[in-house]
Formats: C-alpha cells, structure tokens, sequence
C-alpha cells in the first residue's frame, strides 16, 4: 500500500498557517507529501519553510493563482486538484494548511487505511474534527462547525476537490473550472477512521486573523469587495468570549510544540473579563445553534440536521 499526502497553500507563512507543522505530522506514514505553492507575495516564507523540512518525500508544484477565473473560493478547489493530480499512492491523505494530526492517530489511519484498500466500495475515509478557537486551550463542540469531513480518497481520477475545498466529489468528465457545480457530482461513499483533525484555522494573533479573514474574502468575493468590507472593520479580530468555549483538556500534537510556544496574544482575548457592545454574533453563539448543540453534545451525542457530503457506509 502506498500513501501520498497533498496540499496547497499561498503565503502560508505571513498569514500564520501552520503548513510546515501540517506536513510533518503524517509525513511519517506517507511515500510521498504533494504540496502546490502559489505565487507568494515576496515577504512570505512558505517554500522556505516547506523546504526546511528537509525530506526527500516533498514535492513542491509552483503554481499561479487566478482568483477570476477561479472565483468564490473555487481557486482553493483548483490549487487542491493540482496537487491531487501529481500523487502516486493509492490513497491520498489531504492535510489544508492549518489541520495537523495528532501522532497517536498515525497507527489507526495506516491500519484502516490498509484494512480497506481492497475494498473498493469504499471510496474515502471520514475523520472527526477538533475546531481550537483563539488560543490553544478552547475547542467548539458545536452545531455551528462541522464534526466530520474527508480527507483521505482514492486514486481516482474522478474524485475531485469540491466548492472551496473544503471536501471531495465524484464528478466525471470534469471541465477543471466549475468547482462549484451540483449536477452531474457524486457524493463518495466513505467509512469512519477513529482518529481527529486538529484544525488551527481560527488561532491566530488577532490582527492576523483580520488578514487571514480579508485574504479569504478577497478569494470568495473579489479584492473590490473585501477591501470595501474591512475598510470598516476594526484591524484586530475580535474572538467573543473564550469563557463560553469548552476547555480542551486532551495534548496538542507533538510538531506543534514550538509552533504553540509562540503563543503571544493572551492579553489581547476575552477570557470572561471584557464586554464589547453591539459586537455580531458568530453562528456558535445563536440561540439556535447554542440549543442544537446542547441536544447533540449532552442527549443525541450526535449531530443533527447538519449538511453531509458524503454517503457514510457501516464498514
């Protein structure tokens, strides 16, 4: 059996994604790691920092990006697929640039991984997710955030990144432009894997998480646009209060040591201690979501009428 990781990522380093710790946390069970590195602005450091790794498994794609062409978000599809395209395994393992595993999972994904490889029923496997918010100590466990997604698919050359990438359909005869297309798509046939994706993508210093929030608007909905929105919007971003967000009391994984040593920003988040007036509400703190939640979480210990992409098989 063989594995190949695969990512993609643009300017990584100055937006604080964790894509070097990413890679080095399943490099250990995979042949090789495919990342695509788009066309980074000159004060970014991502291929640096990907080449510091230091492996010979790495193989670096230099793309350009073309967020007209590929427009509301569908450049992320795109840059996902030509990373896909250049793997060899027979399962691909797709890491975004701010998810990490944990290596106490690496043995129960090789294992199922191997278990299922002939079994081509199964078209890719399905991971639990763990959502860290403003630091390093607060998870949701909210209907708000999806609990489950795939991320490890078949060599298929049918199975292709979907709408912003955050998943994966069967679409043949694909044009490679309409990421974004319903008809004629499949949703894959998975089976669980028992093992978490730790996604950091909401834990940054506050006034990069602005950047990062105004980088994602300018890939969704045009530079005019984004700039016009955080013209408005105070420079740092405001996380809410972290006392109403569960504690995580579990290990981070072990390559983000350092990367979680730098934490700085303390100071700057509301443990409880601050009211800001008139703040929006995110989606986890609505009334609605806050009950679903607590239906799913203490009675169901399920998720409940939430959107699934994929077609789970009892494997």
């Amino acid at each position: 059996m063989k594995i190949s990781g695969f990512s993609m990522a643009k300017n990584a380093n100055k937006l604080y994604y964790p894509l070097k710790q990413a890679i080095m946390s399943i490099l250990p069970i995979v042949d090789e790691f495919v990342v695509a590195i788009g066309d980074c602005d000159y004060d970014d450091n991502t291929r640096a920092d990907v080449l510091s790794i230091n492996s010979d498994k790495i193989k670096i794609i230099d793309t350009v990006w073309d967020i007209e062409k590929y427009s509301r978000g569908t450049e992320n599809a795109h840059q996902t697929d030509i990373a896909k395209e250049a793997c060899s395994g027979d399962w691909l393992f797709y890491l975004q640039s701010d998810e990490v595993v944990h290596e106490k999972f690496l043995p129960i994904i090789y294992n199922r991984a191997k278990q299922l490889l002939n079994d081509k029923e199964v078209e890719g496997l399905l991971f639990n997710y763990k959502h860290f918010w403003g630091d390093y100590n607060h998870y949701h466990r909210s209907h708000a955030w999806y609990a489950n997604e795939i991320r490890m698919v078949r060599n298929d050359k049918d199975i292709h990144s979907w709408e912003s990438a955050q998943s994966f359909r069967r679409i043949p005869n694909f044009d490679y432009v309409n990421y974004r297309q319903q008809e004629s798509t499949y949703k894959l046939h998975v089976a669980q894997v028992e093992a978490d994706i730790y996604h950091y993508g909401w834990v940054r210093p506050p006034h990069l998480m602005q950047k990062k929030q105004k980088s994602l608007d300018t890939i969704h909905k045009g530079k005019a646009t984004a700039d016009k929105i955080f013209d408005a919007k105070p420079i740092e971003f405001d996380y809410g209060d972290l006392s109403k967000i569960p504690i995580f009391k579990d290990t981070h994984p072990e390559v983000m040591k350092e990367w979680i040593d730098m934490f700085d920003w303390a100071e700057k988040l509301n443990y409880g201690n601050k009211s800001v007036p008139n703040r929006e509400q995110f989606k986890h703190e609505r009334p609605i979501y806050k009950f679903l939640s607590f239906v799913e979480n203490y009675i169901l210990r399920k998720q409940i009428f939430s959107f699934q992409n994929y077609i789970l098989l009892d494997k």
